[in-house]
């Protein structure tokens, strides 16, 4: 039907009359489009010629002439249409005309519009006839001027994209933008007219917004001071932020890990190079005062059982640096508040009599608000000293700061002339420093009563550390002792007042001799980890940029520098002496000034380009920089036997504002840059705790496991459920945190209940000893929830395992009997065991016992006790809820990760190691899920009642509200808190968890390390087989797998 209808279009008198009628002269077009279709081909043809019709029922006179375009203006015809003359005529001469309409219907309904598919009719669907005549001049008149639009509209481009854009997307070449003789004959013309406008030119950009005014040297500061308000950037901040992942951590942006593959490659710089760390986040606490006064005060935050303390000797001479626990006064061993490392300093001479010291406690940043209180606390230092503030001299306020980008912005858009720009802006320095300080808030405080003067010095030194048997050369290389002033040359211009007048002192210019004949002596040494450990050693040094190589290059250790082998025996059995540790960098003073004197790289560089020999060395003479710093020896791995020493190196202490000019040439000697990631790898493979995450007694450490715990869950939580591992079925209770409290609870009450079963069938008298060396202590409710699941998580005890009912049961009837007998609340709360007797006593039980064993004889002619009941109830008696630092070693296969669980075998797995040593461990049945139809059940239940809600606003006419989401929900795969009991929820015991762990490359098997409780220790020693005495096992939290480590304590 459509072809038969389209058919008598397309004959050639249809297309002649079709044409006809729309070029026919005198025609009118009365009404406008209405649609947006009609609208849009209106504005299409807009730049045509304008064509009317004539209505079906008017025809002029044969005498009058009608011109297309001309003729009877509009206005005439109009009124020709109204007279009855006209309407007569067009009666007579038209005989198959309709009757006589309006005349309003005429101009309504007798117009012809031109559509898609042809001609239509007017909007009541009336047909227009074909006119009998038409001149030939005013038709061709009205062609001409159609053909000329018509080519306008082909030569003109009313599109924006270029001539090229318009080929085929297979004839298109990436050449063709910039090569006009890449485009086909025909369109290069028009492509070479384009690209001679001014339009596809490029811009030039003005003179104030050019990449060289936006990256001016004083915007550029502005911009990073600005950006180093909320986290503090490190001096070296810029040269990491190029190369390495970049974390905001304790209120800084520190190098996570390097951009590149570098794991291995960083644990080989440990072992036979040297890797370079920054470690100038770190904080220093200094406390001055008398000696008595700051020894009295701070020895209450240490105890002897744990090591040395603040009083030890060659700690308090200035000659070693020191490490500590320090603990809430008078609180050991529990409150702990962190690990820190201290250096005293040095008396000038024995002879010296002044009474006040000065000390220097190095913390880690998450421990710093608790150290800094409870020092404050027991040195009574209460009172702020305002005029001595500790704010950097180079940070400007916020109003100055505000003030001066004011300025700017307002220079923006206008051009400026440098000359004006530098007498009237104002300089603005680089932050350097702590860029977050208020200046408003003391940083000194001072007792009335014991005269202390604590200190808060945090990121006024920078610090880094070498480590590595290649530190010391490097240190050689890199650093030369600065040359001492004679008196002969000018020393009236220089900035370095202090060093002149230092070398005015014979006595000073004979240490600083000394200091350097020492410092040279390192070159020749093979190792750092010879050298007695914490050994510091004080210089004064040149400026490093002076001696910078013109090519990156390795320091290497030559032992013909050391002609004196006595020297060096003796500096390797007694270290430096005390008098060589004496720096200048404890004077806050020279350290300011030797800050604000520096030689800035741009005068540096300049001084060089002025050079008569390029590439020479540049002499510089008394102008030379002279820079104090203190370096101090790092001992390596110091636990165990095996590998003593790995990991051994050195710690350089600089004034503020150095930072670059020491950290390129230690790179350019062959130091390799270790982020976070390294130094968690350089503790762990010397089996130390690290900072924060391995001290779970103290406040940092459990708000690390918070934070921890709260990001894997949402990591959890974002995957689908298939995609993700189902916990409760692997028998995983805490799959994102280690429940120390409640694992240490549930192993008191377990020992307790097989102590009281045991004396129940036993005499008298035993039961009277039992009860004298075991009283058992309350156990205290944890206060906080699985952190595996939201704080809001709670599951109905009806789902429970039997077998774990009948484990809380027994739990609450042992806890209320033994809530009568506890001695006092604080002995339940728990701890570290860092005793270093005991932890001795552990070591050697926990190793095989055969006659042959090296432990137990080292042990037997120590005077260690034996396993016995009532060596562990000692023990047992004074730390009930206690953790121990253990490392575990895999005696097969398997690589251990954190939160790894650490299990106590059975004598069937005993039996099947022995018949099989290349057994790798039991399975893990797997558990049943009975969260699953509860939470399919509140799935369903939530879409009805959504269901029901959307019902109910549709009929009310209200919005549909998203209901909260409710208190009780769970998350499917993972076990709602409360958690049921812990250690016997699985087929093993539980007896801790790991929280280091990775493939050691040094021993080519797997490691790890982390806590167990000492009660389940001291319950499965005993009934352990001799041979396999120490042997555990370990499961990953998504896996079924058990695997056999052998667990050690290194003191």
């Amino acid at each position: 039907m459509r072809r038969a209808a389209r058919s008598p279009r397309r004959s050639p008198l249809r297309g002649l009359s079709q044409r006809l009628v729309i070029l026919t002269p005198g025609s009118l077009r009365t009404s406008e489009m209405s649609n947006a279709k009609e609208r849009k081909y209106a504005k299409k043809m807009r730049n045509q010629p304008t064509n009317v019709t004539l209505s079906s029922g008017f025809v002029a006179d044969r005498g009058v002439k009608l011109h297309n375009g001309g003729g009877k203006p509009f206005q005439a015809q109009q009124q020709e249409l109204h007279s009855g003359t006209s309407q007569q005529r067009q009666t007579k001469m038209t005989p198959h005309s309709l009757p006589e309409p309006s005349v309003n219907e005429q101009f309504s309904s007798k117009i012809m519009f031109k559509k898609k598919g042809g001609w239509k009719a007017g909007p009541d669907g009336t047909s227009q006839e074909i006119p009998k005549y038409i001149t030939a001049s005013t038709f061709a008149q009205a062609r001409a001027a159609e053909i000329s639009a018509m080519l306008k509209a082909v030569t003109q481009k009313s599109s924006n994209s270029l001539v090229f854009q318009t080929l085929p997307r297979h004839m298109r070449r990436r050449a063709m933008s910039h090569n006009v003789k890449r485009l086909p004959r025909r369109l290069q013309e028009m492509a070479q007219k384009e690209a001679e406008k001014a339009v596809h030119q490029k811009k030039e950009h003005s003179k104030n917004k050019c990449h060289k005014a936006r990256r001016c040297h004083i915007n550029r500061i502005q911009e990073f001071n600005r950006r180093q308000k909320k986290n503090i950037w490190l001096e070296t901040h810029i040269w990491h932020a190029k190369r390495f992942h970049m974390v905001k951590k304790w209120g800084y942006c520190l190098g996570e890990r390097p951009t590149v593959k570098s794991h291995r490659a960083c644990y080989r710089a440990m072992t036979n190079l040297c890797l370079l760390q920054d470690l100038s986040y770190y904080c220093c606490l200094e406390l001055k005062g008398k000696e008595e006064e700051i020894l009295k005060a701070v020895s209450q935050m240490c105890n002897l059982d744990t090591g040395l303390t603040f009083a030890a000797v060659h700690c308090l001479s200035g000659k070693r640096q020191g490490s500590l626990m320090l603990y809430r006064a008078n609180k050991y061993p529990r409150e702990m508040l962190g690990p820190v490392t201290f250096i005293w300093k040095s008396e000038r001479t024995p002879g010296d009599s002044s009474e006040s010291r000065q000390l220097w406690i190095w913390l880690h940043p998450t421990l710093k608000q608790d150290i800094l209180e409870e020092i404050k606390t027991v040195c009574q230092c209460m009172e702020p000293i305002k005029s001595n503030i500790c704010t950097p001299n180079p940070l400007l306020k916020p109003s100055q700061e505000e003030s001066q980008i004011e300025l700017a912005d307002e220079k923006i858009g206008k051009k400026r002339k440098r000359k004006d720009d530098r007498e009237n802006a104002k300089s603005v320095k680089k932050v350097i420093g702590d860029g977050t300080r208020d200046p408003c808030q003391p940083y000194s405080w001072i007792s009335p009563t014991t005269g202390i003067v604590i200190s808060d010095l945090t990121m006024e030194m920078n610090r880094f550390r070498l480590i590595g048997p290649l530190s010391h050369c490097i240190l050689t290389e890199a650093l030369k002792v600065a040359s001492v002033h004679t008196g002969e040359a000018d020393t009236g211009e220089t900035p370095h007042l202090w060093w002149s007048d230092t070398c005015k002192n014979p006595d000073n210019v004979s240490l600083h001799h000394r200091q350097e004949a020492v410092f040279e002596l390192l070159g020749g040494i093979t190792s750092p980890a010879e050298i007695p450990a914490g050994t510091i050693l004080g210089l004064t040094v040149g400026d490093p940029r002076i001696n910078l190589p013109p090519k990156r290059s390795r320091a290497l250790s030559n032992p013909e520098k050391c002609q004196d082998n006595e020297k060096v025996r003796q500096l390797l059995l007694e270290g430096v002496p005390v008098e060589c540790t004496h720096s200048f960098i404890w004077n806050q003073d020279i350290c300011k000034s030797v800050t604000e004197n520096k030689i800035s790289d741009q005068d540096l560089n300049r001084m060089r380009s002025e050079l008569l020999v390029p590439g020479s060395q540049l002499v510089l003479g008394p102008h030379e920089s002279k820079i104090p710093i203190l370096l101090i020896q790092q001992p390596g791995k110091v636990t165990g036997e095996e590998r003593l020493g790995w990991g051994s190196g050195w710690d350089v202490l600089l004034p503020k504002g150095w930072g670059m000019a020491f950290w390129i040439p230690f790179i350019y000697r062959g130091a390799r840059v270790g982020g976070l990631k390294e130094a968690l790898m350089h503790s762990q493979y010397k089996r130390l705790p690290h900072i924060p995450g391995d001290f779970p007694d103290c406040p940092a450490g459990a708000l690390f496991a918070e934070e921890q715990a709260k990001n894997l869950l949402e990591k959890y939580k974002r995957r689908p459920p298939a995609k993700r591992p189902n916990y409760v079925k692997l028998g995983t209770l805490a799959p994102f945190c280690c429940p120390w409290e409640q694992l240490t609870q549930d192993w008191e009450s377990r020992v307790h209940a097989q102590d009281v079963s045991s004396v129940a069938s036993s005499p008298c008298g035993e039961e009277g000893d039992l009860k004298r060396h075991w009283m058992p202590h309350a156990p205290e409710k944890s206060h906080h929830s699985e952190v595996g699941t939201s704080a809001n998580d709670r599951g109905d005890p009806e789902v429970m395992d039997t077998e774990c009912q009948d484990q809380a049961e027994t739990g609450t009837v042992i806890d209320q009997g033994a809530g009568e007998n506890h001695v006092a609340a604080t002995s339940s709360q728990l701890c570290v065991l860092r005793n270093r007797k005991l932890l001795k006593q552990l070591s050697a039980w926990c190793g095989p016992s055969s006659a042959n064993n090296r432990v137990v004889r080292w042990a037997a002619s120590r005077g260690q006790q034996e396993l016995t009941t009532e060596a562990r109830l000692s023990i047992l008696d004074h730390f009930p809820r206690a953790l121990v630092w253990v490392s575990l070693s895999l005696l097969r296969k398997g690589s251990p990760e954190p939160l790894t669980m650490i299990c106590v075998p059975t004598e069937e797995d005993f039996l099947q190691l022995s018949q099989d040593q290349h057994y790798c461990g039991p399975q893990e049945a797997r558990h049943s899920d009975p969260f699953k139809s509860i939470i399919l059940k509140q799935k369903e239940k939530k879409k009805m009642d959504r269901r029901q809600n959307r019902e109910f606003a549709a009929s009310e006419g209200l919005a549909v509200e998203t209901p909260a989401a409710g208190q009780g929900a769970l998350t499917l795969g993972l076990w709602p808190g409360p958690l049921p009991g812990m250690i016997a929820h699985c087929s093993r015991i539980l007896l801790g968890f790991v929280t280091q762990g990775d493939f050691s490359m040094a021993v080519g098997c797997g490691e790890a390390l982390g806590f167990v409780s000492l009660t389940g220790l001291l319950d499965m020693l005993p009934r352990q087989p001799a041979a396999g005495r120490g042997l555990v096992l370990l499961r990953p939290p998504a896996s079924l797998q058990y695997r056999f480590a052998r667990i050690a304590i290194e003191v």
